[in-house]
């Protein structure tokens, strides 16, 4: 996807349309971590080593201004 990059913190889509947070970036900068933007648990996340396939739909700064 185009766009910015996702970081930590960003709302983003994943390939399977799934709507998620990303909580982490782990493994040196090669492993995403996403979680569900709503419902689900805490125990619910996966996990992406190609984040060029995220796209970035509110950047955290974003999320924060406009809650």
């Amino acid at each position: 996807m185009k766009g910015p990059r996702a970081w930590v913190g960003d709302e983003v889509t994943d390939p399977e349309g799934r709507a998620a947070i990303v909580t982490d970036v782990r493994a040196g900068g090669t492993v995403w971590v996403l979680r569900p933007v709503y419902g689900g648990n805490s125990h619910i996340r996966w996990e992406t080593e190609q984040p060029d396939v995220l796209g970035v739909v509110r950047t955290r700064a974003e999320r924060i201004a406009n809650p």
